[in-house]
């Protein structure tokens, strides 16, 4: 399987911005999926998961602001980005456990830059 984020790109503090992750192959809903993301000088963390039953997590940082959710028809993962901060600039990436229980496949990022 591949995946594929797009969606990202400059918004104002309080802005919104709306990702999606493409994947390829035929199983896409048998898969737990989930956003992350990187800022500069700082490790990669967890945002957001959703399971393949539906099960949505979040990070602390974001909860209330970010909801990511799937559309198994269309391949597709999205997470929704509302009241976005300076704090959330980074690089996000999807990411799926497709061969272990870990996050073992990972799309290439998409940069979200958010000005104060």
């Amino acid at each position: 399987v591949q995946l594929q984020a797009f969606g990202g790109g400059l918004v104002q503090a309080g802005g919104s911005l709306k990702l999606s992750c493409a994947a390829s192959g035929r199983t896409f809903s048998s898969y737990d999926m989930g956003w992350f993301r990187q800022a500069p000088g700082k490790e990669r963390e967890v945002v957001a998961s959703v399971s393949r039953l539906g099960s949505t997590s979040y990070t602390d940082s974001v909860k209330g602001r970010f909801f990511i959710s799937r559309d198994n028809a269309k391949n597709t993962m999205y997470l929704q980005m509302t009241n976005l901060k300076p704090e959330d600039t980074a690089v996000y990436y999807c990411a799926a456990k497709v061969r272990t229980i870990i996050f073992d496949t990972w799309g290439q990022g998409t940069l979200v830059t958010v000005s104060s």
